[in-house]
This record gives structure tokens, sequence and C-alpha cells, in this order.
């Protein structure tokens, strides 16, 4: 099985913050299959470096230890997705929303 990870998954999961739900939790024990979008990855470094969210580690360091750690695929965001976003509705501001949705259009994990 597969498992798309969102932003506060993926954080909550990787911090071991005891906020996940039972179900969560044996997504990342399971045999699932675990996906997270680059865009959250980029999403998260901005944060961090902004100061609105705290790791407890260099970023980067962290980031890509915790990816390998968990088992989590990366899946990358391709030209056809940053030219499928001026078909996108304007109500999406936020560049990674924006990219997110573009890519979750066509994307099926591979």
């Amino acid at each position: 099985m597969k498992a798309l990870l969102d932003t506060g998954t993926f954080l909550g999961a990787i911090s071991d913050d005891g906020r996940l739900s039972r179900r969560v939790q044996q997504t990342f024990t399971g045999p699932y299959d675990l996906w997270l979008r680059v865009a959250i990855i980029g999403e998260i470094l901005i944060k961090a470096k902004a100061g609105k969210l705290s790791l407890p580690e260099p970023s980067v360091p962290y980031l890509v230890r915790k990816l390998g750690e968990n088992r989590i695929e990366v899946l990358p965001i391709k030209l056809m997705h940053v030219l499928r976003m001026e078909n996108l509705a304007v109500h999406h501001h936020d560049p990674f929303d924006r990219i997110l949705i573009a890519q979750s259009i066509e994307e099926n994990f591979r």
C-alpha cells in the first residue's frame, strides 16, 4: 500500500511528538510505501529559515536523515506540474500550494 504524507503528518512522525493517531503511527511502522512531495521539503526549509518552525538539528541533514530512516520516497516536481499551474483557480496564491495541487492532478505515486 502507498501513503502520501502531508506536511503535518511528516513533521509529527519525525519528531515523535505523540499527537499522531494510532492509524497514522501504524502507517510508519507498517508495510506502507511512504511518499512526500518535494515541495513540502522546500516549504519546511523556508519556514525553518524564517524562524516559524524549529527543528532539533540543522535543517537539511536532519530532513535527509529522517527521510531515509522512515523509508520515505520523494515525489519530484516535473515541468508538466509547473506548466499546469497556469490553469489553476486564482484562489490558490501560495506557490507551494499551487505546485502541490498541480502535481496532484496527475500523480498517482508513479
